[in-house]
C-alpha cells in the first residue's frame, strides 16, 4: 500500500509545464484494447494502491486507482460481499482505476449494473494539476454524481483518476448454471423471454450453439427456477473464462469488434460471435466495418487489427463538439492519454 499522490500530481504540472503528453498505466492490462495505440510519455499510476475505507454494513468502499481487483474483491470475500459488475481480472493486472476508465463490466452487467452505475465518487488530478472531488463515499453524501460517471470509458483523457469510491453488494448464497443446445436467434428469443421473468437470473451467453443462464441467489429460488427451465446444469468455469475473455472463442488474432445493442436486435449472421449480456453485447470476430449497425447501437474494435486507426463509430457534429468541450474544460493542454479515445482528442 502507498500514497503516491503528491508525487503524481507533481508530475502532472512537470508534465503540464514541459507540454509533454503522458500516456497513464497501472496494471497496463488493457494497453492494446478497448481504445487507440497512445504512444506518450508513460505515466506510472501502479504504485498508487490501497484500500482506503471498507465499511461492510454500509456496502461501500474506497480505494487509490492503482489497487488490482484481486485486492479489492479479496477484502470483501472476507464479509461475503462483491463487486456487481463482475469486472475481469486479466491475469490479476487489472486495476479499479483503468477498469473505471475503460468502463469494463462482466457477465452480470445487466442484471447487477456496470462499473458506472456502481461509482458512488471519485477523486482525480485534472489537466491543471488540480486535485478534484466528485460525488462521495457513501450513498446519502453524494453529490456531483455525473461527473463520477463522466470518467467511464473516457479512458484516461479527462484526468488522472486517484482514488475510486463503490457500492458492493452481497455475494449470492448459492449460483447455478443451466446450459441448452439452440441457434443464436432461438438462444436470443430465450435469453428475451427468460429476462422478462422474475427469477434470479444474473447471466445469459450463447456461444458455440450452446445457450448458457446463470441463476444466483436465496436457494430455494435458484433451485425452484432450475426445476421450472430444465436444462443441463453445468459444473466449471465457464463464466469465468467469458468474463476474462479466455474462452476457445477470443482465441487467435482475428480482430474482435464488440457491438453493444438492443437484446431483441435480430442475429448478425456471417460472423462467427458470442452473445453476452442477455442479448446486449455480441462479439465478432474478423472485418465487421461493413456490418449495418442497428438504431441506437455502437459497433467497436475491442482488441487487434489497426489500433492507429478509429476503433470507435463516428460522432456526429454536436456529440464531437461536445466531446471536445469536455476535454477542454478538463484537460485543455490536452496532456493525457492523447489519442486514446479518438484520433482528434
Amino acid at each position: 500500500m502507498a500514497d503516491l499522490l503528491a508525487r503524481l500530481q507533481a508530475s502532472v504540472q512537470d508534465a503540464v509545464a514541459a507540454g509533454r503528453a503522458v500516456s497513464i498505466r497501472a496494471g497496463d492490462s488493457k494497453r492494446h484494447l478497448v481504445g487507440r495505440d497512445c504512444d506518450a510519455t508513460p505515466l506510472e499510476v501502479g504504485g498508487h494502491r490501497g484500500i482506503i475505507d471498507y465499511q461492510p454494513d454500509e456496502l461501500v468502499i474506497s480505494a487509490r486507482a492503482g489497487t488490482p481487483l484481486i485486492e479489492l474483491e479479496a477484502a470483501l470475500d472476507q464479509h461475503q460481499q462483491v463487486l456487481p459488475f463482475e469486472p475481469p481480472h486479466f491475469k490479476g493486472r487489472a486495476t479499479i482505476g483503468g477498469t473505471l476508465a475503460c468502463n469494463l463490466s462482466g457477465p452480470a452487467r445487466p442484471w447487477r449494473s456496470s462499473i458506472r452505475d456502481a461509482v458512488l465518487g471519485l477523486q482525480l488530478i485534472n489537466g491543471q494539476s488540480q486535485l478534484l472531488n466528485a460525488g462521495g463515499k457513501v450513498m446519502k453524501n453524494v453529490a456531483g454524481y455525473d461527473v463520477s460517471r463522466l470518467q467511464a470509458g473516457a479512458l484516461g483523457t479527462l484526468g488522472l483518476i486517484t482514488e475510486v469510491h463503490l457500492k458492493v453488494l452481497p455475494r449470492a448464497e448459492t449460483t447455478q448454471t443451466l446450459v441448452y443446445e439452440m441457434t443464436a436467434q432461438q438462444a436470443l428469443d430465450t435469453m428475451c423471454a427468460r429476462a422478462r421473468e422474475p427469477k434470479p437470473l444474473t447471466a445469459a451467453c450463447w456461444v458455440d450453439n450452446r445457450l448458457y443462464l446463470r441463476l444466483a441467489g436465496a436457494a430455494h429460488a435458484v433451485q425452484h427456477t432450475a426445476t421450472l427451465w430444465g436444462g443441463e446444469r453445468l459444473e466449471g468455469d465457464f463464466w469465468t473464462q467469458i468474463r476474462e475473455m479466455t474462452h476457445a472463442f477470443f482465441a487467435g488474432d482475428a480482430p474482435l469488434w464488440r457491438l453493444s445493442t438492443a437484446p431483441n436486435t435480430p442475429h448478425c449472421e456471417g460472423y462467427a460471435q458470442c452473445i453476452d449480456w442477455g442479448g446486449a453485447q455480441r462479439w465478432l470476430r474478423g472485418d465487421a466495418r461493413q456490418l449495418a449497425i442497428p438504431a441506437g447501437a455502437h459497433l467497436s474494435l475491442f482488441a487487434g487489427g489497426d489500433r492507429s486507426a478509429e476503433v470507435r463509430g463516428e460522432l456526429d457534429l454536436v456529440q464531437q463538439r461536445l466531446q471536445q468541450r469536455l476535454k477542454q474544460s478538463f484537460d485543455p493542454a490536452g496532456i493525457f492519454n492523447p489519442g486514446r479515445l479518438y484520433s482528434w482528442m
